[in-house]
């Protein structure tokens, strides 16, 4: 991915907007003198200022610093607090919130000028390897789009989509590092009873996940031809997946209507 010449600053340094802010630079996406953060934390601030990063106590203070895309990084209960320090300084510039649950409208409303694209990341971006969604709001231009698309990239595999598809992306996608790690534990638990030890047991498990998403990703085959090739007629895997199957499937579609169910609680729907 080649260099981009643009100035990002990430409010928030905490778990993923962090992750964000390092991804950048471990990727070679930004030099780090054209990240600056915002954190009220000092030892956030330190650790991105030994990476030569600019840091300030919070956004306001980063504004003047004339950062061309503005990154809210902070938890969904204290944004509304957020913009309103920003409102007067963000006109004209392009901000991306990864607040879940909090809609275009409503950071439109509280940021009158900026033009304003949603993503929802998932935690996996922290290795750079997640997932994140974007959906552009009504003042964001083709061209804001796919920088934050680019930014994102840098993290993982990236999706345009509509917003109402961006919540059910966090239902599933976002949920879903929960949900391997389930399998992986509950596999465990499994192979513990039927006689494994279990750090043997894990670390095969966990090796065999890592395994199968590298070839799924770099062969491109569908998951349903992938199972095939370990499941022989009238075999062990054959059986396994007829227990299996129908549970998780219908385990699936619960969890994420579940999900679903409780983001639209949260958002006062």
């Amino acid at each position: 991915m080649s260099q981009l010449s643009c100035t990002v600053g990430v409010i928030g340094v905490g778990s993923m907007g962090g992750a964000i802010a390092r991804g950048l630079i471990e990727s070679g996406t930004l030099a780090p003198e054209r990240v600056m953060v915002a954190d009220q934390d000092a030892g956030k601030r330190g650790a991105f200022e030994s990476l030569g990063c600019r840091a300030f106590p919070d956004g306001a203070q980063m504004l003047p610093e004339g950062p061309d895309v503005v990154v809210l990084a902070v938890k969904p209960q204290v944004l509304g607090d957020v913009m309103a320090t920003l409102s007067d300084g963000v006109a004209g510039r392009l901000v991306v919130s990864i607040a879940a649950g909090v809609p275009l409208a409503a950071i439109e409303a509280a940021l009158p000028g900026a033009r304003v694209v949603r993503v929802m990341p998932n935690l996996p971006v922290q290795v750079r390897s997640g997932a994140t969604a974007v959906c552009a709001g009504s003042a964001a231009t083709s061209e804001d789009l796919g920088l934050a698309c680019e930014l994102f990239r840098a993290l993982g595999a990236v999706a345009v989509m509509r917003e109402d598809q961006l919540d059910v992306s966090s239902a599933v996608v976002g949920t879903a590092p929960a949900f391997f790690s389930l399998f992986v534990d509950t596999l465990t638990r499994a192979g513990v009873r039927a006689g494994l030890p279990a750090q043997t047991c894990r670390e095969f498990l966990e090796a065999t996940m890592l395994g199968c998403a590298e070839q799924l990703v770099s062969e491109g085959v569908h998951p349903r031809v992938y199972m095939e090739r370990v499941t022989s007629p009238g075999g062990t895997t054959a059986a396994a997946l007829e227990e299996l199957e129908p549970l998780l499937f219908e385990g699936s579609f619960a969890a994420v209507d579940a999900a679903l169910a409780r983001a639209r609680e949260l958002a006062g729907d």
